[in-house]
């Protein structure tokens, strides 16, 4: 992490696995998600003008990765394959001023460590806007669990999933999953917002 003052933020803007294994190719791709990307820059856009902190979560696993096993064995976001990249769409965004890019080995950005240092040092953010996929999984579960680590530590910011920039893979046949998703984060106050 190469920003050095995370107390001069007061947003976030976190885009979640929008790397080529989820978006271009691979076991768990799904080329629809390409359909929010639009969106997402502009929300990225919008960041930027305001001056928050821009967030990539990479998804990138290992060859032995135990969480393969939990998707069918179907291995996916394998660091030095390509897949774990950020879409070329995004890549411009990646490496910018107010942005970093974070890998994860789990469904969860909460569990990656440098994402757990950053928001514990980031004590000043008031809102929090989450993009990205895939949105009954790491959408979900990092953004769960972020609004518990906030209650935790008695933080009161403000989460917004961005319903229109946000996606799952095969979703037509998952609908039931993306919306018991999007129920249970507005049960726990996660506000799921659009573009009017």
């Amino acid at each position: 992490m190469n920003i050095k003052n995370l107390n001069m933020y007061k947003g976030m803007l976190i885009i979640v696995d929008m790397v080529n294994g989820f978006v271009k190719e691979g076991a768990l791709a799904d080329q629809k998600i390409a359909k929010k990307v639009p969106r997402q820059i502009e929300l990225i856009k919008e960041a930027k003008t305001r001056g928050d902190l821009i967030v990539f979560i990479k998804d990138t696993h290992e060859e032995d990765s135990v969480e393969h096993k939990r998707f069918g064995g179907a291995k996916h976001c394998v660091r030095g394959t390509g897949e774990e990249l950020v879409i070329d769409e995004l890549k411009a965004y990646e490496y910018n001023d107010d942005t970093v890019s974070i890998e994860k080995n789990s469904t969860s950005y909460m569990e990656a460590p440098e994402f757990r240092k950053l928001i514990g040092e980031a004590t000043d953010i008031e809102t929090v806007d989450v993009v990205g996929c895939c949105t009954d999984i790491c959408d979900f579960n990092g953004t769960m669990a972020l609004a518990n680590y906030f209650d935790q530590w008695n933080r009161d910011v403000e989460i917004r999933v961005h319903e229109d920039a946000i996606a799952t893979f095969a979703e037509d046949a998952r609908q039931n999953y993306v919306d018991a998703a999007k129920l249970l984060m507005a049960q726990q106050g996660i506000q799921l917002v659009k573009k009017r």
